[in-house]
């Protein structure tokens, strides 16, 4: 299974002797996977098994599903008589009470769920169940699809953004390799210049500013960033659902941003250069962040 987006739309149909069964489905990104149904009242004993075919394809999402039986009207029974008398019966006393010079229209009173639905009470045979769970399973497949030409597409531009992050790794390190010498001579000048004539050792001292240096360093955080992009880059190019997992990778580039800003202080214009390669590096990551919300 691709990568898929949460967001689609698919429709099905199927001819049956009654007349036509019509799925449609929509989707949108959610946290899990929530369906809401409509359904005519005479399909209500079957949601659960559609409920069932949805669930075997679909793993996240917020789900629209209308399903509708369009039965063949036929026989001077065809119109619910009941239905139409009530119908014409409230838009008289409506007329009446507000005083309102209106006729009725028979096409709308006819569009009424249930007005030409004169069968709709009789059970449902196997036959129209499997026709309707048949059409639920084709919608599925065919969302899926959808879904999937939208999720290649955003894994191929967050790979990209994925790829400008390694981009602006390489650079800074390039920079740290010599902002580390700078900040250590500078930082040796500071001290001395402080503790001029304090009598402490110029061996301590070089020790002191050398740990102090170590601490401001970014390697490991630019390792550990450029691993996780290369992870990334894994999670789309490989199979099942990869929503929930990237968001918590993308917290970890997150963290290793942070770090890196933090300590790019202090090292003059070459710490302002990693800062700035630092915010663009975590500019990418957030906008990953948006598109990663719409994967399943």
């Amino acid at each position: 299974m691709s990568v898929r987006s949460m967001t689609g739309f698919a429709q099905a149909k199927r001819a049956i002797g009654q007349g036509e069964i019509v799925v449609s489905l929509k989707s949108v990104n959610h946290r899990g996977l929530d369906m809401h149904f409509h359904l005519p009242a005479e399909l209500d004993s079957i949601e659960n098994d559609i409920r069932g075919v949805i669930r075997n394809g679909v793993a996240r999402g917020h789900l629209q599903v209308h399903v509708s039986l369009n039965r063949l009207a036929s026989g001077a029974g065809a119109v619910n008589r009941a239905l139409l008398d009530a119908y014409m019966r409230a838009f008289r006393e409506a007329s009446g009470m507000y005083r309102l010079d209106s006729k009725p229209d028979l096409n709308r009173a006819l569009a009424i769920p249930g007005m030409l639905a004169n069968g709709s009470d009789a059970e449902l045979d196997e036959a129209v169940v499997k026709a309707i769970l048949e059409a639920v399973a084709e919608a599925v497949v065919t969302l899926n699809g959808f879904r999937e030409r939208e999720g290649a597409a955003t894994a191929e531009e967050m790979s990209q953004r994925s790829g400008n992050i390694c981009v602006l790794v390489a650079r800074m390190e390039e920079i740290r390799a010599g902002a580390v010498p700078a900040f250590l001579k500078r930082l040796r000048e500071k001290l001395s210049d402080l503790l001029h004539g304090s009598g402490i050792d110029p061996q301590r001292l070089a020790q002191e500013a050398a740990l102090l240096a170590d601490r401001s360093d970014i390697a490991e955080e630019l390792v550990r960033l450029r691993t996780h992009a290369a992870h990334l880059n894994d999670m789309l190019a490989g199979d099942g659902e990869v929503g929930k997992r990237l968001d918590f990778l993308l917290q970890e580039m997150n963290r290793e941003t942070n770090t890196i800003l933090s300590k790019t202080g202090g090292l003059g214009d070459l710490g302002l250069t990693l800062t700035d390669l630092a915010l663009a590096a975590k500019s990418e990551i957030d906008k990953i962040r948006e598109q990663s919300l719409n994967l399943e």
